[in-house]
């Protein structure tokens, strides 16, 4: 089986500031979220957890997995989708003029800002690499794995498994701390 977490809830989440790769940790009610998906969902079997290395969803996973021994093993290539220097923009959506919006609005028709950050292109490059370099073969010997991450990383691996296309992307996001199985 394959399962997917998004990270907890940063100070930044609730301001509704672009985090991107910015080094956000969890805060207080991120780590409660934590604690209670640890709760939540300590009846189903991990045999390892891959992790974005990004404190916040690292954090998640070590508190979702304190007590179990399952191995939590961070990958670059489980990082957020970079924003460039729209990274600690606050609600972008509704910003006249900001060219992440059409990231969130019109997916299929984003265009990476003159001054930085990462295309879909890119993104999906380095998870599906991920995926069949790292994921496929532990499935394939009937592993349990989790990824812990964040929201459009975490899109971008569900969109490739589930065959979602890019006009559709934001329709395979999860709340955080939430446990989606895909495979």
């Amino acid at each position: 089986m394959l399962y997917i977490m998004r990270h907890g809830k940063t100070d930044w989440n609730n301001a509704r500031r672009l985090q991107g790769r910015t080094d956000i940790p969890l805060n207080e009610e991120g780590r409660q979220m934590a604690e209670h998906a640890r709760t939540e969902y300590a009846d189903i079997h991990f045999d390892i957890c891959y992790c974005s290395p990004l404190i916040r969803a690292k954090e998640t996973a070590e508190i979702v997995l304190k007590g179990r021994n399952i191995p939590i093993i961070t990958d670059d290539r489980l990082k957020e989708m970079s924003f460039g220097s729209y990274e600690g923009t606050a609600n972008c959506v509704t910003t006249p003029g900001c060219p992440i919006k059409d990231l969130f609005l019109d997916p299929a028709n984003y265009k990476v800002p003159k001054d930085g950050g990462e295309s879909f292109e890119q993104l999906f490059a380095r998870t599906g690499e991920f995926l069949k370099e790292v994921v496929k073969p532990q499935l394939d010997e009937g592993k349990d794995v989790l990824i812990v991450g964040h929201g459009a990383m975490n899109s971008s691996i569900i969109c490739q498994v589930k065959g979602i296309p890019l006009s559709k992307f934001w329709s395979a996001g999860i709340e955080n701390c939430k446990l989606k199985r895909i495979l």
